[in-house]
């Protein structure tokens, strides 16, 4: 039970289960039979426990040489040769639990967590750190619909969207850390723009894929799209827009981090409610 619970505070609980929750949603809204909701919400959750466990294995010694007694491998409460095997484990989970789903969900999913596993193995200490995320999240919104009896790539708009979202992710999600990543030499994109100006992007990229879900889900008509997908637009604008401001005339800070996730989050709930529109 220690193992396990070292293992699973290693998987960036957080993000693993606001993910795997995202991937159950979207395969609600495009109408998934309940056994092939159960497959894609377990593949994506084995998958991010796979991402999450290796990214803390990779980074078990920086972790340490910043004293981040926050992270179980850091600390060892389990070897890495365990997280390794747990990590392997979950990812050849994964990619089994998407086969029955069909060659198109599998060859998405595969997609999705080859470049997540990119990212840790090294993307993120390059000015590339960014591609990881916008190709994995561009694709989401697919996971559900490939899941389908007749599988579909979601429409462009979703691709917009999604990789709007992992764009904001990135972009936000590093920036409590930047000085500790500077101490152990990991240098990405937005360790290079700068707290203000990755808080600023990450919102306008939020804002970006509000517009491109209203945009699609309406084919033009913006007088056809369902009243819960304006209020969800309404929110994410708002608190992009709040964002924006705030970076720009006061010192950057970690309200910038919640802002964002928060607009994030509204999103990806906007997306969910327009789901229906993913396999029209």
């Amino acid at each position: 039970m220690r193992n396990v619970r070292a293992l699973w505070g290693s998987t960036h609980p957080g993000p693993t289960v606001v993910v795997s929750v995202l991937a159950l949603t979207l395969g609600l809204a495009v109408g998934l039979a309940p056994w092939r909701l159960a497959l894609l919400t377990l593949a994506v959750f084995a998958g991010q426990l796979s991402v999450g466990i290796s990214n803390d294995a990779l980074d078990a010694d920086r972790d340490r040489a910043v004293g981040r007694t926050d992270k179980p491998l850091a600390r060892g409460d389990v070897s890495l040769r365990t997280a390794w095997a747990a990590a392997s484990a979950c990812l050849i989970l994964a990619l089994v639990l998407s086969a029955p789903l069909g060659w198109r969900m599998l060859a998405a999913h595969a997609l999705f967590l080859g470049s997540a596993w990119a990212y840790n193995a090294g993307l993120k200490s390059s000015v590339f750190s960014i591609v990881p995320f916008l190709v994995s999240f561009g694709i989401f919104p697919s996971l559900a619909t490939l899941s389908a009896p007749e599988p579909s790539f979601a429409p462009g708009w979703a691709w917009v969207a999604g990789a709007a979202l992992g764009a904001a992710v990135h972009l936000t999600n590093v920036l409590p850390d930047l000085e500790d990543d500077a101490r152990t030499g990991v240098r990405g994109l937005p360790h290079r723009l700068g707290p203000r100006v990755s808080a600023v992007t990450a919102a306008a990229a939020v804002l970006g894929g509000g517009i491109a879900v209203l945009l699609g889900v309406s084919g033009g008509d913006l007088g056809a799209v369902a009243p819960v997908t304006w209020v969800f637009f309404v929110g994410v604008a708002f608190v992009a827009g709040w964002t924006i401001v705030r970076a720009l005339v006061r010192p950057p800070g970690r309200i910038l981090f919640r802002l964002v996730m928060l607009a994030a989050l509204l999103l990806a709930a906007q997306l969910v409610a327009s789901g229906a529109a993913l396999t029209a």
